[in-house]
């Protein structure tokens, strides 16, 4: 069931795109996936609140230490509920927010991604699979923050987010590292219960680091909370979702995930702590003067972030329990907040809270709606952020600290709730009273449908009964997610002078005179910063203006004009220069550490050279001497570079390396048929560049290098090793079915590798088809009768056609033939591709585009499709048996007249093989032939 609730929204991901011109309630589909999974969890959360830990498991690369790997507890399943429950009455939102408009669709499908990957974030048991999923977030949030791409403020604050999180993404990569070479396993279960191995450990410094730059990065801490209030760009519902319980949260879940890895240290207490207090205040005071009323509510969020992060920060059972009841207390007062910004923002055509006043006399409904999470907000009697307040200030007062310490985070935590009650004076006070409005773009203020204040309702409704009783979830799914956490019970501080939460009296705290008495006057502290909102304005226009963006920007530019400088020097499209570099460093790190080595040859007895191996030898390296000499001429440098491959061949072949050798040889046809065609466009002869400076230098270096390369050859080759190919060549019959082991390591042993091999080759096809679609090349010069493209008078000789039409039926045969035997003898189905590829190659030289293409069977990017599906599904097909990926079956079997014969899963992967490797090459070959018709480019093909 883990799994399904990660896939769920995955599962309906494809449907908005499919329904986006479908009706409204069509579109609206898309709040299911989050409905049906929250429903699923509420099934399961009796079971995790007794304090059982729900686990799936599914071995990925067990090698690796990677495994898809779920686990459902009471910490989990809060997140998990948040983000699945928000998500419902956000879908339900955005429905009326977007309604009419095209780009619903495209917001449906993000937000549901973004859904599967904070699902995956609080889900995950294994490390590495969260922070792929974390890293999604960052992505997703990203396209979400940039929505309307056609706003630069979009774009920047897209920006702005990507860097800061994908920062902090790489540093949480760099801890997750250091944390599995410590414990040796990346699952949670292992690393929270190995927290004196981790801390006592000579790089729990650096763990505890770049874990928080991840967490803080995330979760917009100071100094890196400047991203969030310029993600405000993106539509309201994505500020709602991603505000109230998700990405911001993220960091959050982190840190309490973690918490008994790092909570009990110093270093935990005065970096959470630290930053935390630091945070709730910047935000708090930048929220005041916020004229935006997204960009209000964006800091208030850092300050409660803040808050949050200094309770986590005190490292007591009691603190982390509040710091879960005000991040539930959080979601639910902040989510209705974005929405009445936006329905506010769409009436009125702004949001700018100087021009937004009296909107009670028009809203009435909406105004009764915010006053209660308003009032949540700034911590009034009887709504649910009036307790978690009331206990964040306990938790203060009863930290584990002394001394100065012990007197300033209390005040500092008075002084942030007092700013919190100014903010929110500010927001509800400005946009429903404050007089008139002032120049609205929209007047009078568009009216929205009474539907769009349902989910107002709703969370208005859930912070009156979590104000009225907060046991309700204080003593239930908060006292076992923080049971959860997996925290000591040593780490309790016991209460002075005031009640602590671990009594959970609430009765107690609520009648406390000394709280009251803090209450009240954080109230009349906020009352009066609102008051004397003028006076704090003209001193606050005082103050230097300055903007993330602005600065982010001027930081990029300068990168990136560093960066292209760099570029310059070392990439100037000088092909020779990039060889020299590749050289130059090969020998500097080689060649350093083999100058001590004493003895190159080693005690393992040399073949004899006989002279026909001697000969060859000398000819091949004279073929390649005469590439260098002679590149200058191509067409003639062409020729000789494909008398070297063939010399390469009959070496394979000498060796005793006939797979090699078939394949070389196939290569090397289709190759030189390629460039020919590519040469066709170019020049027949290249200007001399190089000075005879840069030509002896190149010729010390390459001799230098070459001399190198032999001697390291000579060194390894002439002493004993052990390979892996001994159990390639025990294990071919038995585990492959095959004896020709190079086919059976291919298909079934690396079949990975060539499955990503023939992937490569169809994106370079398609790329070739997709640069040459719609080429107009100019005409080529009209070249001497001497020279070398005229050589023949007609196009297509007679004589050639004759010849190429009796080969192509011999030639489909003989590829057939070495496909059917490539398992136990040298064939195989890339080399059979190759052959029928040359054979059909040999059709459009012999007859021309036209003709041969109107005679093909087939499309060639179907085919390369067609390929490519064959050998993932042959692959797929063995997962279903429960092996591994590509694994291979085999069996023999006997009938009358034929006798015993084998047949492979093996066999249909290579057919992929064959057919991609066909329909990739004749895509290529086609398609720029087609550019060399005399009547011009000539039809598309492929």
């Amino acid at each position: 069931m883990l799994l399904l609730i990660l896939l769920l929204p995955l599962l309906f991901l494809p449907g908005p795109l499919l329904l986006r011109h479908a009706p409204r309630w069509a579109v609206g589909l898309a709040s299911l996936p989050p409905l049906i999974a929250f429903i699923l969890l509420l099934q399961l959360l009796p079971t995790v609140m007794q304090g059982q830990v729900l686990l799936y498991q599914f071995d990925w690369i067990p090698e690796l230490g990677l495994s898809v790997a779920l686990r459902l507890d009471a910490l989990s399943a809060l997140f998990a509920l948040l983000i699945t429950g928000i998500g419902v009455t956000v879908m339900y939102y955005a429905h009326h927010y977007f309604a009419g408009k095209p780009e619903a669709a495209r917001f449906y499908t993000l937000i549901l991604a973004f859904m599967a990957a904070m699902l995956g974030i609080v889900l995950a048991e294994n490390l590495i699979l969260m922070l792929i999923f974390w890293e999604l977030t960052s992505l997703i949030s990203f396209l979400l923050i940039g929505f309307y791409g056609n706003k630069q403020i979009s774009r920047r604050g897209a920006r702005l987010s990507l860097f800061i999180t994908g920062g902090g993404g790489l540093a949480l990569l760099g801890g997750i590292i250091l944390i599995g070479q410590v414990v040796g396993s990346y699952q949670l279960t292992d690393i929270l219960a190995a927290r004196e191995l981790i801390q006592n450990d000579s790089r729990f410094p650096w763990i505890l680091g770049l874990i928080l730059l991840g967490a803080f990065t995330k979760s917009a801490q100071f100094p890196f909370h400047l991203w969030l209030p310029h993600a405000m760009s993106a539509p309201t519902p994505v500020s709602a979702y991603l505000h109230s319980a998700t990405m911001v949260k993220a960091g959050i879940f982190l840190l309490i995930r973690l918490f008994p890895v790092f909570s009990g240290h110093e270093a935990w207490f005065y970096w959470v702590a630290g930053i935390g207090v630091v945070t709730l205040l910047v935000g708090s005071f930048v929220a005041i003067f916020m004229h935006d009323m997204k960009g209000l509510l964006a800091y208030s969020t850092i300050s409660h972030l803040g808050l949050i992060t200094l309770l986590i920060g005190f490292g007591t059972h009691g603190a982390l329990t509040v710091a879960l009841f005000h991040l539930v207390n959080h979601a639910l007062f902040k989510a209705p907040l974005f929405m009445m910004a936006g329905v506010v923002d769409k009436a009125a055509g702004t949001r700018d809270l100087r021009q937004v006043n009296g909107m009670a006399k028009h809203f009435p409904l909406l105004m009764i709606l915010s006053f209660i999470p308003t009032a949540a907000m700034a911590g009034l009697p009887y709504l649910n952020g009036y307790f978690s307040k009331k206990l964040f200030i306990v938790e203060s007062l009863n930290g584990p600290h002394s001394g100065m310490i012990a007197t300033l985070i209390p005040i500092l935590a008075i002084l942030g709730a007092a700013f919190s009650v100014g903010y929110a004076l500010r927001l509800f006070h400005n946009t429903f009273f404050n007089g008139k409005p002032v120049d609205l773009p929209n007047w009078p203020p568009k009216k929205p449908s009474n539907w769009t204040y349902a989910p107002l309702v709703f969370f208005a409704a859930a912070c009156v009964i979590l104000g009225l009783w907060p046991e309700l979830m204080l003593h239930g799914l908060i006292a076992a997610a923080a049971n959860a956490a997996n925290v000591s019970s040593d780490l309790l501080i016991p209460a002075t002078s005031a009640p602590h939460i671990v009594s959970y009296d609430l009765s107690v705290i609520q009648d406390h005179p000394w709280l009251s008495l803090i209450s009240a006057v954080t109230f009349l502290g906020g009352l009066a910063m609102y008051s004397a909102r003028k006076t704090l304005f003209a001193w606050h226009a005082k103050l230097p203006n300055l903007n993330a963006k602005d600065h982010f920007e001027k930081l990029m530019q300068t990168l990136i004009g560093w960066s292209q400088n760099a570029v310059h020097m070392v990439e100037n499209g000088s092909l020779q220069r990039y060889v020299l570099y590749l050289l130059v460093t090969a020998l500097v790190f080689t060649g350093w550490p083999l100058i001590g080595l004493d003895v190159w040859r080693g005690n393992r007895e040399l073949m004899p050279i006989d002279a026909m191996t001697a000969g060859g030898i000398v000819l091949l390296a004279a073929m390649a001497l005469a590439v260098s000499f002679l590149h200058h001429q191509r067409i003639t440098a062409l020729l000789f570079t494909g008398a070297t491959g063939l010399f390469i061949t009959i070496g394979f072949a000498r060796f005793s390396a006939p797979d090699l050798a078939l394949t070389q040889f196939s290569v090397e046809v289709m190759a030189i048929m390629i460039m020919m065609l590519a040469l066709s466009f170019l020049p027949q002869t290249s200007p001399h560049e190089s000075s005879r400076f840069r030509w002896s230098r190149d010729v010390i270096i390459a001799s230098i290098a070459g001399i190198g390369v032999a001697l390291l050859s000579f060194a390894v080759m002439t002493r004993p090793q052990s390979s892996i190919s001994d159990y390639f060549l025990a294990n071919s019959v038995s585990g492959g079915g095959g004896t020709n082991v190079v086919n059976v390591i291919l298909v079934d042993f690396r079949g990975f590798d060539t499955l990503g091999e023939i992937t490569v080759l169809a994106i370079a096809a398609l790329a070739v088809f997709a640069l040459t679609r719609n080429l107009r090349l100019k005409d080529r010069p009209n070249h001497q009768q001497n020279e070398y493209w005229n050589g023949f008078a007609e196009s297509h000789p007679l004589f050639l056609r004759v010849l190429a039409r009796p080969i192509l039926p011999m030639a489909l045969l003989v590829s057939a033939y070495i496909f059917l035997r490539g398992h136990n003898l040298p064939g195989g189905g890339f080399i059979a591709g190759l052959i029928t590829a040359a054979a059909l190659s040999l059709q459009y030289v012999a007859c021309g585009i036209r003709w041969a293409h109107v005679r093909m069977l087939t499309q060639f990017r179907p085919l390369v499709g067609a390929g490519l599906l064959i050998a993932g599904t042959t692959g797929v097909g063995s997962l279903v048996f429960g092996k591994p990926f590509l694994t291979s079956w085999f069996g023999h079997f006997e009938l009358p007249f034929i006798g015993e014969f084998e047949l492979a899963t093996a066999l249909l992967f290579d057919l992929g093989v064959y057919v991609t490797v066909v329909g990739a090459t004749l895509l290529i070959l086609a398609n720029m032939g087609r550019l060399m018709t005399i009547h011009g480019p000539g039809k598309e093909i492929g």
